[in-house]
């Protein structure tokens, strides 16, 4: 579906958009590819990776409005991948944090709506599930305004929908890449804020392929998270060096023990396919929609009243050893 179409990332020398891009060339043959985003170094460094005549590089960020809207003209497809994202420095500057995660969600949805472009999916997180910190709080609110977004639109084809998912492994600032270099630099033991602590894991690959997909499950407004195994943050720490001793050191800034993808006081809402849920919204759009059966036929089925999908009760945990195939190449 992305053949000749022109797609537009969101914060996208990210690591998530580089892999993006990394897919669609390797799958598709997209017209153009429009990466956004603020720094100038990062884009240089992407060009020179990625350097197909179909990219384009846009400097911009998402809380210049009218930026935003000369980026996305004559663009099909958008991904909004752009945010702030480390919990204590968000808690530590929360107006920030909502200038781009908030404002800048909104921006994107009136370019978007201005431009006409047909699919619009905003990147979320596990921690806009019951948020105690301010990135999730941002989240959950962006969540919200991409969901509403399907009312402004009235009878343009313009569709928004949300992926959220958990830990992305290998990803910048993630464990993975701060416990090993640790290690490498012959640390002693390896910190734990809490030996009970818990987290979603998926790959950079997973996640990207979800939302490809997602592009063409989706008929607007839902949540799409996938099915993907749990790890403890010691049992992580253990297989990556077992002669190591774990210092617990206390839950930083806005952290909780366990994340949450689907939420119980939304499993009215919720529903169950085979390799993921979709939280179908609280609000009714013009026209019917059958979030049961999606654009490609998969059905789903409600889950249990009370259901919650927590990464502390997940029935799908990682073992030692693929802890270690997956922190192999990171």
């Amino acid at each position: 579906m992305f053949n000749n179409k022109n797609i537009l990332i969101t914060g996208g020398t990210g690591s998530f958009g580089k892999k993006y891009t990394e897919m669609l060339l390797k799958k598709y043959q997209p017209n153009k590819i429009i990466i956004y985003s603020r720094d100038e170094l990062k884009q240089y460094e992407m060009a020179q990776d990625y350097d197909n005549k179909c990219m384009r590089y846009f400097i911009g960020d998402v809380r210049d409005a009218s930026r935003l809207k000369k980026a996305m003209k004559d663009v099909d497809y958008v991904i909004h991948a752009a945010a702030l994202k480390h919990v204590p420095i968000a808690e530590y500057n929360p107006m920030e944090c909502i200038k781009t995660n908030i404002n800048g969600a909104q921006n994107v949805i009136d370019a978007a709506i201005e431009n006409k472009v047909e699919k619009i999916i905003a990147l979320s997180t596990d921690k806009a599930a019951n948020p105690i910190n301010l990135y999730g709080a941002t989240k959950l609110a962006s969540d919200k305004l991409f969901v509403a977004a399907n009312n402004l639109v009235g009878k343009q084809n313009t569709s928004f929908s949300v992926v959220r998912y958990g830990n992305v492994i290998g990803s910048r600032g993630s464990v993975i890449p701060f416990f090993k270099k640790l290690i490498n630099e012959g640390a002693s033991s390896l910190p734990i804020t809490d030996e009970k602590m818990t987290r979603f894991m998926i790959t950079l690959e997973q996640g990207v392929d979800f939302v490809l997909k997602n592009f063409e499950r989706m008929q607007g407004g839902e949540i799409f998270i996938p099915k993907i195994p749990s790890m403890k943050i010691v049992d992580l720490a253990k297989a990556l060096a077992p002669e190591l001793n774990c210092e617990i050191i206390g839950i930083r800034p806005g952290e909780k023990l366990h994340e949450i993808m689907c939420p119980s006081d939304d499993s009215h809402l919720t529903l169950e396919f085979k390799d993921h849920y979709v939280i179908a919204p609280t609000i009714k759009f013009f026209g019917s929609r059958d979030y049961s059966k999606n654009s490609l036929g998969e059905k789903g089925n409600k889950v249990n009243h009370g259901f919650e999908y927590n990464s502390g009760s997940n029935d799908c945990w990682l073992s030692s050893d693929e802890l270690l195939l997956f922190a192999k190449d990171v």
